[in-house]
């Protein structure tokens, strides 16, 4: 996706001539544009010249992005998102006050009551309306962007919230000019009862109002709205600006954009790590909370990894770079929290289809409001204030607002807890999942092996056993091997050199220890040995039971204990199902593992589905069957899980895991913690929420206050609305949509006290009701045959899962959808076999 800078743009209506005129360009496949951040992506393979040409054309402005978002140019990026808006409006809003406050002086103050005026404006009527003029037009002037942005829009046929504003002010400044002249003319005639009748009949006050008023919501909308990018300024102001490379021994600061990968780099204590890289000399404990949001500094020492913008807490360290530019992890987390902000979430497309009528019509009915009020009998004058009415209460913004300002809360609240939303549609679609499929080694467990039982044959205390067992396994690989050696290195027990160290069939080793043969293995191994004690037997069935493997061991035939290895749970993993479960939602443990040691680890973590023995490739078909239940989310950290991430309709990537993984995935947990699942998902549903509600306001709003500005309830209440309260009603209206998408920065994700199951509509039932069709099927001979025809029907979108048999002669497939017959022949007959019949099961 290429990102582009977009500038003029006022409101939802702005936003939806952009997007609709940069997406009929050719070669454009995709087009986001977002109010919020003036910013836009766009896919496709159209030149970036014919892309700004077309905004240009719309009546708008556009440059594309460079290389912004990489952390040596991180000072870039922050200059792009500083609030340069605000300021401005600031400047405009008090010049504008200073001259308002004379002009309602002179227009309601004395009027209304009766506020003493210099002597030569006694019954000098005339001087008086000049006057107001006079602080109008300076209003007007100062606030020149709306007419310029306005009128500009209207030439162009795409009439944005800047129209309605120079229209209500120009009508109201017009009419008010016209009944100065003719007021004019009354004193010159000697009227005096016109003259009076006319001074009633002045709106330069609303006119100036209703640009200060305005200006006063852009202000607090524009502070907002900055303050909802603080997330990403936050991250960006993280990235060191220098680093200290150490060259020919001698440690010298350069520019961070001058560090390439391979090159050593020195981290003093309370130092930024300036580049991702791996620790080769020294040790110290490194705080981490800027990229994972957890504040226990983690212990660092050599071989381990460190990453941009975490800090150095204690010890000196010398790394390597291993990713420099936009490839640090600080650069990535960037880059995904902008490209998020600049997709659009499926919700905001109810908006965007109503942005982009919404000012026509709103002009269509202030036209008609004043034509209905002339021709019910009422003075021009009457008519007109509520047809000036009408367009200036009238606020496109807060529904092109609605759905951006969320998401981009939202985004900013995840990233500074380590929880990633790659777009707005994966933050939308979350808090929707009805089934989430876990991978267990990994993401359920800790990913190795551990030893969690030390059980001493007669004779032997752990100490021993442990020794003889490390001393054993020194000179293995394996990884039940690496454990047992770990558990030693951690009870501070030596392993002793062997001697003739051998593999042997059937799960076994063998070594030498001074003399003494030392063997060890399975207990099936074992068994084949000497005759195991029935305790032991009976202990071993027992720790089989709960997902662990024994291993026993032999000192010159004498048994010297058992020790039990196992993948253990991670501490927060059954509390992070109880949680998912809480919220309704169906936990599903996928796992290689044989059936009895899944059972164990499934009934430990509190799964409500063990699917075991699914090999690496089969983990996407199971997938497919799980659609069936609802939306799936998949969660997984292995290269062998991206198929099934890619998969599901939500695909989540513990952060420690691979890079396809992460690639693969809709959502990525910095943190590696299963916790952030419902954390995630619980994000999700608040960010949705708050959604609905900013909906709900800016369609209410204009549901009751166009019709009031209109005139509709003054036969029935007596109700009217005076143009500068419409103007202050629509400045506020963005204001608290935004206002109230900011509340979403106190949200506690971790909090699952108000956690409920989502309220199921219809969609898990209209999984259930899928379609089967039975094709009869010519020319299948053998298995090949079979699994030709089924990855061939399974390709076909829409298509969970397929079967073949080439001893019945047919294919059987579920689909979400009814498909095209024909679709189905000729997928089959692509692959040289002949379709006789198909049906419906």
């Amino acid at each position: 996706m290429k990102q582009y800078n977009v500038t003029g743009m006022s409101c939802a209506a702005c936003q939806a001539r952009v997007e609709k005129a940069v997406s009929q360009v050719p070669g454009v496949t995709g087009c986001a544009v977002s109010l919020l951040t003036n910013s836009m992506g766009v896919e496709g393979t159209a030149a970036p010249a014919e892309i700004i040409r077309a905004v240009e054309n719309a009546g708008y402005g556009a440059s594309e992005k460079g290389a912004e978002k990489a952390a040596a140019n991180a000072s870039a990026d922050l200059d792009s998102l500083r609030d340069t808006e605000t300021p401005r409006l600031k400047k405009r809003l008090i010049a504008s006050v200073c001259l308002l406050i004379p002009l309602m002086y002179f227009s309601m103050g004395h009027m209304m009551w009766g506020w003493p005026l210099p002597r030569f404006f006694d019954d000098n009527h005339v001087a008086m309306g000049l006057v107001q003029l006079l602080f109008a037009v300076a209003i007007m002037v100062i606030n020149q962007k709306f007419f310029i942005s306005g009128f500009k829009a209207l030439w162009h046929r795409s009439p944005n919230m800047d129209t309605l504003v120079a229209l209500g002010s120009s009508v109201s400044f017009a009419w008010s000019v016209y009944v100065l002249l003719a007021m004019t003319r009354a004193v010159v005639d000697g009227d005096g009862e016109a003259v009076m009748a006319y001074m009633m009949d002045f709106y330069f006050e609303s006119a100036a109002m209703i640009l200060t008023l305005i200006t006063v919501g852009k202000m607090l909308e524009a502070r907002s709205k900055g303050k909802t990018t603080d997330a990403l300024k936050g991250l960006m102001k993280l990235a060191p600006q220098t680093a200290i490379l150490i060259r020919d021994g001698k440690e010298t600061e350069v520019p961070i954009a001058q560090v390439q990968a391979g090159d050593l780099f020195a981290v003093r204590p309370g130092d930024s790590v300036p580049v991702d890289g791996v620790v080769t000399e020294g040790s110290s404990a490194v705080n981490e909370s800027a990229l994972t949001g957890e504040s226990i500094p983690v212990d660092k020492a050599v071989g381990d990894s460190v990453s941009a913008a975490t800090v150095n807490q204690s010890g000196y360290l010398v790394c390597r770079a291993t990713r420099v530019g936009e490839d640090t992890t600080l650069s990535q987390i960037i880059r995904m929290v902008s490209d998020a902000a600049a997709t659009k979430a499926p919700i905001a497309k109810i908006a965007d289809k109503v942005s982009g009528v919404f000012v026509p019509v709103v002009i269509s009915i202030a036209v008609v409001t004043a034509v209905v009020w002339l021709l019910a009998g009422r003075e021009i004058g009457y008519a007109l204030a509520r047809g000036i009415s009408v367009l200036v209460i009238s606020c496109p913004c807060a529904l092109g607002l609605a759905t951006p300002v969320a998401i981009m809360v939202g985004n900013g609240v995840g990233a500074k807890n380590g929880i990633l939303f790659k777009t707005a549609v994966s933050l939308e679609e979350a808090g929707k999942v009805n089934v989430v499929a876990l991978d267990k080694t990994g993401t359920i467990t800790q990913g190795e092996p551990q030893v969690t039982d030390v059980v001493p044959g007669p004779g032997y205390d752990e100490k021993g056993l442990l020794g003889l067992a490390a001393a054993l396994e020194s000179r293995s690989e394996h990884p039940l091997a690496k454990a047992v050696i770990r558990e030693a290195e951690a009870r501070r027990i030596a392993a002793a050199p062997v001697d003739g160290f051998e593999a042997l069939p059937g799960s076994g080793v063998r070594a030498v220890l001074q003399g003494r043969e030392l063997l060890g293995g399975s207990l099936k191994f074992i068994s084949g040995k000497i005759d195991l004690p029935g305790e032991l037997q009976k202990a071993a069935e027992e720790l089989a039971s709960q997902g662990k493997t024994p291993l026993a061991f032999l000192e010159n035939g004498r048994l010297a204990g058992m020790i039990a290895v196992a993948d253990v749970i991670k501490e927060d993993s059954p509390q992070a199902i109880r949680e998912l479960r809480n919220m309704g939602i169906r936990v599903v443990m996928l796992t290689g593992d044989n059936q009895r040691t899944a059972e164990a680890i499934g009934k430990q973590a509190g799964v409500d589905e063990v699917i075991a023995g699914v090999l690496p490739e089969g983990k996407e078909t199971v997938i497919r069957s799980l659609k069936k239940q609802g939306k799936v989310a998949m969660v997984g950290d292995g290269i062998n899980d991206a198929p099934a991430l890619t998969r599901a309709d939500m695909g989540i990537a513990i952060g420690a895991g691979a890079d396809v993984a992460i690639d693969a995935a809709d959502v990525v947990l910095v943190k590696s913690r299963l916790s952030d699942v419902p954390a995630a998902i619980r994000l999700s549903r608040a960010t949705l929420r708050n959604i609905h509600e900013n909906l709900f306001w800016a369609f209410i709003y204009n549901v009751i206050g166009i019709p009031l500005a209109a005139g509709v309830f003054i036969p029935i209440f007596g109700w009217t609305l005076n143009p500068m309260f419409g103007a202050a009603a629509m400045s506020l209206s963005s204001f608290c949509v935004v206002s109230n998408a900011l509340r979403l920065n106190l949200f506690k994700l971790r909090d699952a006290s108000h956690d409920r199951p989502r309220r199921q509509k219809t969609e898990a039932r209209e999984r259930s009701q899928t379609v089967s069709y039975i094709l009869t099927v010519e020319g299948m001979m053998c298995e090949h045959c079979e699994a030709t025809v089924k990855k061939a029907l399974e390709a076909l979108p829409g298509v969970i899962s397929a079967e073949a048999s080439h001893e019945k002669g047919i294919a059987t497939l579920e689909a979400e959808n009814p498909l095209d017959e024909a679709l189905l022949k000729k997928a089959v007959e692509d692959q040289d076999y002949g379709v006789k019949a198909i049906s419906k099961a």
